[in-house]
C-alpha cells in the first residue's frame, strides 16, 4: 500500500524529493494532487507503507541541511 509522505508544493520539487528517496533506497512516487497559487501545482510524493517512517525520517533530515 502507498503513503503519502510528503506534499510538494510543485512538480520540480517533488521531483527532486523522489530522486532523494530514490538515493537511499526508498522506493517513492508522485501524482499530482490539486492547483497552487504559484504554478503547476501540488504533488504527493508516496512510499511503500513500510518505508513511511525511514522516508519521513530523510525528509526531515533533508530539510535541516
Amino acid at each position: 500500500m502507498w503513503t503519502v509522505v510528503y506534499i510538494a508544493s510543485n512538480r520540480a520539487q517533488a521531483e527532486m524529493l523522489k530522486n532523494l528517496l530514490d538515493r537511499e533506497g526508498i522506493l517513492a512516487n508522485t501524482r499530482p494532487a490539486g492547483i497552487s497559487m504559484l504554478g503547476d501545482g501540488i504533488h504527493e510524493i508516496l512510499v511503500l507503507e513500510s518505508e513511511a517512517d525511514e522516508a519521513h525520517a530523510i525528509l526531515c533530515q533533508h530539510a535541516v541541511k
